[in-house]
């Protein structure tokens, strides 16, 4: 399981934001495409929003292979 920080004062990020930063795509523009073709699940549930909000401790999964979890720095 991989952590991904939010930065200082951030409460959140989105699901976008996290796959770039986790090096699963190249630019924000690819998220809609990645997330309509592949399984990624935050907290067990399946989700297809790339503006989905991520909060501290929320764990995404991709694929049922990569995990990460959100904190704070």
């Amino acid at each position: 399981m991989s952590e991904i920080q939010l930065n200082p004062g951030e409460e959140y990020m989105t699901l976008g934001q996290l796959l770039k930063m986790a090096g699963v795509i190249g630019t924000g523009g690819q998220a809609k495409w990645f997330l309509s073709e592949y399984t990624v699940t935050v907290n067990g549930e399946h989700d297809t929003r790339r503006g989905r909000k991520l909060y501290e401790g929320d764990h995404i999964e991709i694929e049922g292979q990569e995990t990460f979890v959100v904190q704070k720095q």
